[in-house]
């Protein structure tokens, strides 16, 4: 995240699509200029049991659409009964960023969730939308993914997909100058969201 109006500066953001689940991991890093603003920034967000988001961009931008997509997930769940398809989120989030040309968001997110399956999409600024079965975005986005062309399978678990992310995140801190300050990484299973706390992330990368 970023004081600058370039959507891809000042973090790394990360989705890995697994057998069973989606990984969404992001750095800590707040940037305004070359100064460091904050070394403890969420940059990952629940949206409902099974949606969640990342962003890359200005931090107002991405604050701002992430308590509309809230918003608009629980009015959903209301009037329809069910939890938002992943589908239905990014493209909702699509339209948003899309309509607002005129006034521009200067943002980049990953959508990611479970229904029926694990889905991943990429949205940028402008509202242009991809279905990915991994992706990276923001200053370090190079770097990160580099490492998930290395290292992605199709058929890769969870806890390979956590491995992963976190390879990428940690290759961006160490590259790019705009990321930093350890990683938030979570998961989205038909059990729900979950963010790994940094014992449990530790754990896993031992």
């Amino acid at each position: 995240m970023n004081g600058s109006l370039n959507a891809t500066k000042g973090t790394t953001t990360v989705g890995v699509v697994c057998k069973d689940g989606v990984i969404l991991a992001a750095d800590r890093r707040a940037t305004l200029g070359n100064m460091i603003t904050s070394k403890e920034v969420t940059k990952v967000f629940q949206i409902d049991d099974h949606l969640g988001i990342a962003g890359a961009g200005l931090v107002g931008d991405i604050l701002g659409l992430t308590r509309l997509l809230r918003a608009e997930a629980k009015l959903y769940r209301a009037k329809v009964g069910k939890e938002m398809s992943v589908k239905a989120l990014a493209t909702l989030l699509s339209n948003v960023l899309h309509g607002g040309r005129g006034y521009a968001y200067f943002a980049w997110f990953l959508v990611g969730g479970y229904d029926s399956a694990p889905a991943l999409y990429s949205i940028d600024a402008a509202g242009g939308v991809t279905k990915e079965k991994f992706v990276a975005a923001g200053s370090g986005m190079e770097f990160a993914l580099a490492i998930l062309e290395d290292g992605f399978s199709e058929d890769m678990g969870l806890e390979e997909g956590i491995k992963l992310a976190a390879r990428a995140v940690k290759a961006a801190i160490k590259r790019d100058v705009y990321t930093g300050e350890g990683v938030t990484l979570v998961t989205i299973t038909k059990d729900g969201y979950k963010e790994l706390s940094g014992e449990e992330l530790e754990a896993i990368l031992k």
